[in-house]
């Protein structure tokens, strides 16, 4: 028996194994929608793919949609649409999202908001802060509630960028 050939093969898994466990902690995540907050774009049972690099390069835009972990449950992650980037003041007025005093242009929502909850006042963001909303607004739980308030980016798992489940609607995900 050969030990050179087995040791070659051995060196390939183990770089393959040690390519995988970068790739998964550090590059990309498969993540699962459970509940219908991100209706109509996203629904229960849609399987997601989340690259983890934007939100530490600190690329993250408005209407990036993003998954974060929960701050009070381990392993729960919440999936919703970037409405306000850090600096900015946003305020919920009459069903509109006000971004610095700007009615914000959008057709993400599904319909008007009825509670602006915590952004029924001016919120401020920090300097890594963002603020999250659900498509299905009047059935999400996002940054007007307490619990969840503004996210710092250090909390975002990743940006959605790809959906792979169900195959009909695969395929990269849009603004």
């Amino acid at each position: 028996m050969k030990v050179r050939p087995i040791m070659a093969w051995v060196k390939k898994l183990a770089l393959f194994a040690a390519a995988a466990y970068l790739l998964i902690h550090f590059v990309v995540q498969r993540v699962d929608v459970y509940g219908s907050s991100m209706a109509p774009a996203l629904e229960s049972g849609d399987v997601l793919l989340v690259e983890k690099l934007t939100p530490r390069l600190g690329r993250l835009k408005r209407f990036d949609v993003i998954v974060f972990s929960y701050r009070y449950r381990k392993n729960q992650y919440y999936t919703k649409r970037i409405i306000a980037l850090p600096g900015e003041t946003i305020q919920i007025v009459d069903g509109n999202i006000l971004i610095d005093g700007q009615i914000l242009l959008e057709d993400f929502g599904t319909e008007p908001i009825e509670k602006g909850k915590r952004a029924s006042e001016p919120v401020t963001l920090g300097e890594n802060e963002y603020f999250v909303l659900g498509d299905n607004r009047n059935h999400s739980s996002d940054s007007r509630d307490w619990d969840i308030g503004n996210l710092k980016r250090e909390e975002i798992l990743g940006r959605v960028f790809f959906r792979i489940w169900p195959l009909f609607k695969a395929g990269m995900m849009k603004e």
